[in-house]
């Protein structure tokens, strides 16, 4: 068994170019002209107009640095009540983490918003903020998960300049041994269909 994967380790080492890493044997996705409309959870890009990535190791430096004036906004989609469940039937969604301190804004990294939408978000943005364009702000989900990428590029094209999408998400940061915390979902206007 030893020698099989000895065997195919060293397939997949020679098949790397000189130097090369696991990460560039995998095809790159490329960015798309707009948002990503649909397929949310797919290989995403590794990188974001107008925004910077930020790997767990990037994100806990620039929290040590900025401490509380990094903002944090978790874009996961909130769980909805079943369709088809009898009404007054007890629902109890499970608990979900987020990193500590986050706001979460569900569904605003759908690819189109409908306009209240949109513009709650716009009013989140800028009251997470304090009306400075120019405060960090970091957004997530889950790793290969569009919707984080979308909001990303969605604040920079509100003019925020100080943008950064971490892509590993809820699940890269537990997967670095860091404290979660239990969310409670801001609530948007509408709630379009689950993903």
């Amino acid at each position: 068994m030893r020698a099989l994967l000895a065997a195919g380790l060293a397939g997949l080492m020679t098949a790397l170019p000189t130097g090369g890493t696991l990460a560039q044997a995998v095809p790159t996705v490329p960015e798309p002209p707009g948002y990503r409309l649909d397929d949310y959870r797919a290989p995403v890009p590794a990188t974001v107009a107008g925004g910077r990535v930020l790997t767990t190791a990037a994100l806990q430096d620039l929290l040590a640095r900025e401490g509380a004036r990094v903002v944090l906004v978790d874009v996961l989609p909130a769980p909805r009540r079943p369709a088809g469940m009898a009404p007054g039937s007890p629902w109890m969604p499970l608990p979900h983490g987020d990193l500590p301190g986050s706001a979460w804004l569900p569904d605003v990294g759908r690819g189109d918003l409908a306009p209240a939408l949109e513009n709650w978000f716009k009013q989140q943005l800028a009251t997470l903020s304090g009306g400075d364009k120019n405060r960090p702000l970091v957004f997530y989900c889950l790793p290969e998960c569009w919707m984080s990428w979308n909001a990303t590029k969605r604040a920079a094209g509100y003019g925020y300049t100080n943008v950064a999408w971490y892509p590993d998400g809820v699940d890269g940061w537990r997967a670095a041994g860091l404290p979660l915390a239990t969310a409670t979902a801001l609530t948007p206007p509408a709630s379009p269909g689950a993903p």
